[in-house]
């Protein structure tokens, strides 16, 4: 488990330290954690605060409580799959392997509720773990609990004991007896298909300790939780195709004796139980040639056809929300341009201008709609720098007047910045215009003419950086050959961010020639 990194926690790095163990019961630093917390420091503290409650209580944000929901969920997927194949086609015939497995999960299933009983949990109106033993207890009384007794009700240990008592018994009447216990006792055994409810808790709880990113952890959950519960669905009917003819000691015109599976292994068995289950769940047929013979399999065809009509619903609706949750950006940027064609054909513009219009929103955003004015007004100022200094701080290295300038200015000046999209044949400014900006090509070639001098500009040149100090008129005109994306700054932007910073302005003022000379390598 990464350790929270905070000043001031000494005391819990050497508590950790001593007590290696305990440490497995602490929340870890991770993407949830720190969702919930908002910091290192919160996460710490919340460390603690459990280490001075000095109650043996699992953090629900604990390396221990991860590992153990992983293990969970994967027992628990083995029994859904393996309680109705015990049942149905393995004939009292288990093998101690699968015998010792149902032990070993009744045992877990058991230590499950008891260890429930010192699980924190994480209230949905609250961002603090309760840890308190008493209120964990009345929570967990009042939600799952009997739900979970029932699950865990150690069925294994019975099977297990029966069988031996029935394999000890030589007499005849008294085997015939085991032989009806055992039957009823494996009937009873479905009691534990309710663990498929623990399963559907496991995966929610699973999304909330993960450390990868948290949308795409939940999308990943959400289509194999889905397919994981398609599958179980399939699983169980095709094993209730074969379980009820065998209840019945199977009938003359059950399908099973039709098929002369009466002497077929278990997977054929098991592959027939399957094909008719899947042929009636998706309306395809009834599994074989013949139509229901008797009443029974009459209903067992129609809980089937309607759980194929409910899994597909489930499937489709959820597959649905998927997709519409899926790259929001895109669909509201084909949104946009459908609103922007409507509103260009009301106002019936020409198809030119149309289509000139259609391809700036398409160099623009690049089918990803997104308001970054509203996305550098929501984050932190520190976090606006940082994003436009990835972005830009190679562009404003190549302009000689910011050279070994004070950094605290540099950040002042990057955030006055703003990002534009010129397309090829667009003109940025004309000569005799007013200029009241600077700007830096991204991407793209730019065109600068005077009445004596052309030159072509491309990725990382800038011009016009005159105009940003004192405002003067245009001496060239400037003309996009390219799609060109831009950052600008503005004298506006600019002064504003002189402000506090005479000396800059001082230096700059020498540096910088009148606006009104002819361009040079760098001044247009």
């Amino acid at each position: 488990m990464e350790k929270p990194r905070a000043s001031g926690s000494g005391g819990v790095g050497s508590s950790r330290a001593t007590s290696g163990w305990r440490s497995l019961l602490l929340p870890q630093l991770n993407r949830q954690s720190l969702y919930v917390y908002g910091s290192e420091v919160a996460v710490e503290k919340e460390c603690i605060r459990q280490l001075q409650s000095g109650v043996l209580v699992i953090h629900p944000f604990s390396l221990l409580r991860s590992y153990y929901i992983m293990c969970m969920m994967a027992i628990t997927f083995l029994n859904l799959i393996g309680i109705p194949m015990e049942i149905a086609f393995l004939d009292g015939v288990n093998g101690l392997g699968w015998e010792g497995f149902n032990v070993f999960s009744d045992t877990l299933f058991l230590i499950d509720v008891a260890l429930n009983f010192r699980m924190g949990i994480i209230p949905e109106d609250s961002e603090v773990a309760i840890l308190d033993v008493k209120q964990i207890r009345v929570s967990y009384l009042r939600s799952w609990f009997l739900l979970d007794v029932i699950a865990a009700f150690p069925i294994g240990y019975i099977l297990f004991f029966a069988d031996l008592q029935y394999h000890s018994q030589d007499n005849p009447s008294k085997t015939n007896r085991m032989m009806r216990i055992l039957m009823f006792v494996r009937i009873l055994s479905l009691i534990r298909l309710v663990r498929v409810s623990r399963l559907v808790r496991f995966f929610n709880e699973v999304e909330k300790v993960s450390n990868a990113n948290l949308e795409v952890v939940r999308l990943f959950f959400r289509i194999l939780s889905l397919f994981m519960m398609i599958f179980l669905l399939c699983h169980w009917n095709g094993c209730i195709q074969y379980f009820v003819p065998m209840l019945e000691e199977f009938p003359s015109d059950c399908w099973v004796r039709k098929e002369n599976l009466m002497n077929a292994t278990v997977s054929v068995k098991y592959s027939w139980g399957v094909f008719r289950a899947l042929s009636q769940m998706i309306a395809l047929s009834y599994g074989s040639m013949d139509a229901p013979t008797n009443y029974v399999e009459m209903w067992i065809v129609m809980v089937s056809m309607i759980s194929g009509c409910m899994m597909y619903t489930v499937l489709v609706a959820n597959a649905t929300t998927m997709i519409a949750n899926t790259d929001p950006t895109a669909k509201e940027y084909k949104s946009k341009m459908c609103r922007l064609e409507h509103y260009m054909t009301f106002m019936k513009l020409p198809p030119e201008l149309q289509l000139r219009i259609s391809s700036y929103y398409q160099a623009r955003y690049g089918g990803k709609w997104f308001d970054e004015n509203d996305i550098m007004d929501t984050v932190s100022t520190a976090l606006k720098e940082q994003i436009l200094l990835a972005m830009c701080s190679k562009l404003l290295q190549k302009v000689p007047m910011f050279e070994d300038l004070d950094k605290n200015f540099m950040n002042a000046v990057l955030v006055k910045l703003r990002y534009e999209v010129f397309q090829e044949g667009d003109v940025i400014f004309r000569l005799n215009s007013p200029g009241d900006r600077m700007y830096l090509i991204d991407h793209g070639q730019v065109s600068v003419e005077t009445d004596s001098v052309e030159r072509e500009l491309c990725d990382g040149d800038y011009f016009g950086e005159l105009y940003v100090l004192t405002k003067g008129r245009h001496v060239a005109t400037a003309r996009a050959l390219t799609d060109c994306q831009c950052f600008t700054l503005s004298w506006l932007g600019f002064q504003q961010a002189l402000q506090g910073f005479p000396a800059v302005r001082k230096h700059l003022e020498k540096v910088l020639p009148s606006p009104g000379t002819e361009p040079g390598a760098c001044s247009l």
